[in-house]
């Protein structure tokens, strides 16, 4: 497999610029570590990996949980933060899968909490993280995830196409971010099956639910819709199951609510 990093665009707002950075050298450092033939192995000694697709199309709007234990712009918010035990609450509040944040530098987060996810639930796991490398493939693979994210402001059209190949031969699935109708047909080129709609703008960090109402028609009814960012409560999760989206990606109110499951099940409108 290709070590080649991405080619990151001028246009790449300054913080994602940050991010992936930050996971390039998380990269280096853990492939000197871990090489990638290893993980290859480790890979291959996996079971068939669960259907996120299928998982988050139904009846009811779909809930993506998301694991984190810190973000740059909030800070910490699991002082005490396990991800199994996370996991395992969310499954119990009706969660259609996991997403993991393993980026290290900013969040928190690490490859191998999605190891100690998928002791803990039968859900489909997602990596949520700043994909840049087919060594990051093959760690989520590695350590029992399902999918990864593939952020299309963050990787050129070809790079995208490449990584989504990569993550097809490992037989995991990728949910591909957007933020613009541009970003859509780029990710529709590509080949996507999932698409996600982050409501949340890097240059200003402003959140607009709105974009997920606009850029729904640009979707086909085969790809299978995901909002990301801004989604508090059951009003807003009944706004985006209007707009015709098949799940929500939900983190941080989920990660501070008292009562995660409960939380959950209030947003499975």
């Amino acid at each position: 497999m290709s070590n080649r990093s991405s080619a990151t665009p001028t246009t790449t707002p300054d913080l994602l610029r940050r991010l992936v950075a930050e996971a390039e050298v998380e990269v280096a450092r853990r492939r000197a570590r871990e090489p990638e033939a290893v993980l290859a192995v480790k890979a291959a000694s996996q079971p068939g990996t669960l259907d996120l697709a299928a998982a988050l199309r139904g009846r009811r709007l779909r809930v993506i949980a998301e694991c984190k234990a810190s973000t740059p712009l909030l800070g910490v918010l699991a002082p005490n933060y396990r991800p199994g035990r996370c996991a395992a609450a969310y499954q119990a509040g009706g969660a259609a899968a996991i997403s993991v944040l393993c980026q290290e530098t900013s969040f928190g987060g690490s490859p191998e909490h999605l190891a100690a996810v998928r002791s803990e639930v039968t859900l489909p796991i997602l990596r949520k993280d700043f994909i840049v490398s087919e060594h990051q493939l093959l760690e989520a693979r590695a350590q029992g995830a399902d999918a990864v994210l593939l952020i299309v402001a963050a990787l050129t059209p070809l790079r995208l196409g490449e990584l989504l190949a990569s993550s097809r031969r490992l037989g995991l699935q990728a949910l591909i971010e957007v933020h613009s109708a541009a970003e859509v047909e780029t990710a529709l080129s590509a080949g996507a099956a999932l698409v996600g709609v982050n409501h949340r703008d890097l240059t200003t960090f402003q959140v607009d639910l709105g974009l997920s109402e606009r850029l729904r028609p640009l979707v086909p009814d085969s790809v299978v819709l995901v909002a990301e960012s801004g989604i508090h409560d059951a009003a807003a999760a009944r706004r985006m199951r209007h707009a015709g989206v098949d799940a929500i990606l939900v983190g941080e109110a989920l990660m501070r609510a008292a009562d995660p499951a409960q939380k959950l099940r209030e947003l499975c409108v």
